[in-house]
């Protein structure tokens, strides 16, 4: 049973740890535009790891007891996440059939041993730890672009304003960032490259990217462009106002922690006062015990 235990562990970390990619700089887009437009991601290699291979045969019966509206918002996600590892929605439909049948032939083998709560946990893990993983690659990479946003955004506006094109100074400000960000914008430029209009090639970034910030810089973006906005004040603006949002948040997060540390020093740290200052007021004082209780 043991052995069995660390073979779902060993699978699950060698999954999520073995090829890892978050950040997607040198993603080579197809050449086939409807691919182009679907993935938005990175393609690390053609063939993924042990794992997906041990369950590629599994895949298509994964994604039918799916069905299509699941697998559109599963291809939506591993947009967001920026495709960690290269998952692809094959890929996750072969790492949920090995996870799956790991995680029911430990909790079986549990269950025959009388442990229930192990044999929950080890069903629980099989079946949602390809999620955790994915939920998890969405949050860092939206934190990772929010944070590095401003600042892209007031190079853009530097290299504008020195009568460098949008479109040339959006090309050349990205070759000099590293991370998520850049990595959409070089797939941004990418479709436009390809023929597609700058306002669908934003909006297509829109949708990939689950963050308030990418939202509010397109959207304004698009409404500097319709009413004839100069670019430099547009961009600079949104820098602005992205850099006021992070403030607001920053302090709301603050307001959210003094109620929690209050309810640790109430529940842990006062009661262990008290009973620290019992005890000394106790020791000091050489009372016996038993005299005062009458023993």
């Amino acid at each position: 049973m043991s052995l069995l235990l660390a073979l779902v562990l060993g699978l699950s970390v060698y999954g999520v740890f073995h090829g890892i990619r978050m950040y997607r700089a040198d993603a080579k887009l197809p050449g086939d535009l409807a691919l182009a437009l679907e993935v938005g991601a990175s393609r690390t290699s053609a063939v993924g790891s042990g794992l997906d291979r041990l369950g590629m045969r599994y895949a298509p019966a994964v994604l039918g007891a799916m069905g299509p509206k699941r697998v559109d918002a599963l291809r939506r996600r591993l947009d967001m996440a920026g495709n960690p590892g290269g998952m692809t929605v094959d890929r996750y439909a072969a790492r949920r059939a090995v996870y799956g049948v790991l995680g029911v032939l430990a909790a079986f083998s549990m269950l025959l041993r009388g442990q229930f709560l192990v044999a929950i946990a080890a069903l629980a893990f099989g079946l949602v730890w390809t999620d955790v993983v994915i939920r998890a690659a969405i949050r860092r990479r939206r934190a990772d672009i929010e944070r590095t946003l401003p600042d892209f955004l007031d190079v853009l506006a530097v290299v504008v304003s020195a009568g460098l094109g949008f479109r040339q100074a959006l090309e050349r400000v990205a070759e000099k960032y590293e991370g998520p960000w850049s990595d959409e914008v070089r797939i941004t430029l990418r479709q436009m490259d390809m023929g597609v209009s700058r306002r669908d090639a934003f909006d297509q970034l829109r949708r990939r990217n689950d963050s308030e910030q990418v939202s509010m810089f397109v959207t304004a973006l698009q409404q500097g462009e319709e009413l004839g906005a100069p670019i430099v004040d547009t961009l600079i603006q949104i820098a602005t106002d992205m850099r006021r949002t992070d403030a607001q948040h920053a302090r709301r997060e603050a307001a959210k922690a003094v109620p929690k540390s209050t309810l640790v020093v109430t529940l842990v740290m006062l009661p262990a006062t008290m009973i620290l200052i019992v005890m000394s007021f106790y020791y000091g004082s050489g009372v016996d015990l038993g005299d005062v209780l009458g023993g």
